[in-house]
């Protein structure tokens, strides 16, 4: 039988994830069980919220175990099937194994169809983080023609769609990112108003500057970034707390500058959310492919080629060396 590398959480890291983190074991290539197909991974998702999923604590997310493989989204081509919706050559998408082949129960996939758009979009602009940044801010931030929108991470894959969504609702768009290549990106192709680099410029002076104040802030990253941000907050400002990124290695949590008194003064409204407390992603896949379709929503993919790198995909989000969607291709496409 055919062998089926996987990556285990090796380890449960303390601060910074590393390759000791990570280990590649071969197994058999399973058989699926009645209800089931066995799906070959083309494309696997890296994503910060994984790093919650190592460790040992309480979240929304439940923790993977050492020695157990880790979960990613994937787009696969279905190569064996025991349910009837689903037949050999399909291309779906689900959360599955970190693995070139895994068996998942139907209910679990959801066809991707490769006339609409690149199937990789399936766990990117058109797959989860084009979805949290649907909901987050059109809910959560509950936008206004005429708002200013500051975006942090900004040249990341729920950033970037986030600042395009608030320019075709006509608010005025700040994104905050790490180097001049991404602000340019955001500046040149996405249509941002303006773009910070918060290692080369003081981003509470340079909002000021851009914008003067800020109604919307979508927050991605939390610590530093955050704190220079809030007092740019205007009167009845909306903080979308979708990520916290900055954070996700910390081993003690810092203490920030108390921010309850101005919540208080300016009457903010600070909402956290979580993309499953949504199930109707065929809504807003309809309205993120109509935006593609009409060429006002664009996207960048930052692929890294074959699965034994798939661990330095993920490390490199710490990094931020990636622009838009960080995506591992270990397959070919059909």
């Amino acid at each position: 039988m055919a062998t089926n590398r996987q990556w285990h959480l090796a380890e449960r890291p303390t601060g910074e994830p590393d390759h000791d983190t990570f280990e590649l074991v071969e197994a058999d290539v399973p058989e699926p069980e009645y209800g089931e197909v066995l799906v070959r991974t083309i494309y696997q998702s890296v994503d910060p919220y994984m790093r919650g999923r190592m460790r040992d604590a309480e979240s929304y997310a439940e923790p993977w175990e050492p020695g157990e493989p880790m979960k990613a989204g994937v787009v696969g081509e279905v190569v064996e099937s025991r349910d009837d919706r689903f037949a050999e050559g399909d291309v779906v998408t689900g959360d599955l194994l970190w693995a070139e082949y895994a068996a998942a129960d139907g209910d679990e996939l959801r066809k991707v169809d490769p006339s609409l758009a690149p199937i990789s979009t399936a766990v990117g602009v058109l797959g989860m983080p084009g979805v949290t940044a649907f909901y987050g801010f059109t809910e959560k931030g509950e936008p206004q023609p005429g708002d200013t929108v500051v975006v942090s991470a900004a040249a990341g894959a729920v950033g970037s769609v986030v600042g395009q969504l608030a320019r075709a609702q006509g608010c005025e768009v700040v994104g905050i990112a790490g180097a001049e290549e991404k602000c340019d990106w955001l500046t040149d192709e996405l249509g941002f108003d303006a773009a910070v680099n918060y290692n080369h410029e003081n981003v509470r002076e340079s909002i000021h500057e851009a914008v003067g104040g800020t109604d919307i802030y979508f927050d991605n990253v939390g610590g530093p970034v955050t704190d220079a941000v809030w007092p740019t907050l205007n009167d009845f400002a909306r903080v979308v707390a979708c990520g916290q990124i900055s954070l996700y290695n910390a081993t003690e949590l810092p203490t920030g500058p108390r921010k309850l008194t101005d919540a208080v003064q300016k009457r903010l409204k600070i909402a956290g959310f979580i993309v499953s407390d949504y199930d109707r992603w065929a809504h807003a896949l309809g309205r993120l492919g109509g935006l593609i379709a009409s060429d006002d929503l664009r996207y960048r993919e930052h692929v890294i080629e074959g699965f034994e790198n798939a661990p330095d995909a993920f490390l490199g989000l710490f990094e931020g060396v990636n622009i838009g969607k960080t995506l591992v291709q270990v397959g070919d496409e059909p």
